[in-house]
């Protein structure tokens, strides 16, 4: 199993007092499989999805990443994971404005010493962006940033990728291109994949589906 996460607790404290966001939360993931994690807002999909990134801790529970508890791990072996182990695509691209494309996508593989430039050149070509790699972000459409991001997530070849509305901010089309092409890469890296999503029809591509409701899956 590549991920095993054991009665997750998570609370946070707020002016009307203590809000429990997870209650209780279990699930795993196999290497090479895609997970949908599907939930109103509000009801913890997103703090869940930290706590595996190591982006948080939780108040009690286990999150095992390849018979290491994340957990228990300090702010810089969180760190180390996120560099090279661990892959998270965020809603917002969050690129380097001062890097261009190229760079951008080889960054996370050289935090993580693990630059390919092989790979980093198969990935620009299978997201379309080769012609792109001399450009700055400012300079793409927000498909295109998208791609960047996944392109620089998957780089550093991650054992698990962790994607929160990854297409929330793209138009229909553009959507559906961008997940075929992380389907696609996903697969071809072997790779586990747990995504955050509001869209049925997205989660349907998706090998399996969990809901999340009021911080326990239902």
């Amino acid at each position: 199993m590549l991920l095993s996460v054991k009665d997750i607790h998570k609370t946070y404290q707020t002016a009307d007092g203590p809000y429990a966001v997870l209650r209780g939360v279990s699930l795993d993931l196999a290497a090479g499989e895609t997970l949908a994690l599907t939930g109103e807002s509000g009801s913890g999909k997103s703090t869940l999805l930290h706590l595996i990134g190591g982006l948080d801790t939780p108040d009690s529970g286990e999150i095992m990443l390849m018979d290491q508890d994340i957990a228990a791990l300090h702010d810089d072996g969180r760190a180390a994971m996120r560099r090279g182990t661990v892959g998270v695509v965020f809603q917002q691209f969050n690129l380097i404005p001062s890097l261009k494309v190229a760079d951008n996508i080889a960054f996370q593989a050289r935090l993580a010493g693990q630059h390919d430039p092989d790979w980093a050149a198969t990935l620009a070509d299978k997201m379309g962006l080769t012609s792109q790699l001399n450009k700055y972000p400012e300079q793409l459409s927000g498909g295109q940033q998208q791609r960047v991001a996944i392109a620089r997530t998957l780089a550093p070849r991650p054992k698990l990728v962790l994607a929160d509305e990854p297409t929330g901010n793209l138009d229909e089309a553009t959507a559906a291109i961008v997940i075929d092409l992380m389907l696609q890469l996903v697969g071809e890296t072997g790779a586990g994949l747990l995504m955050v999503t509001h869209s049925k029809d997205l989660a349907g591509r998706l090998s399996r589906r969990v809901h999340l409701r009021a911080g326990q899956l239902a």
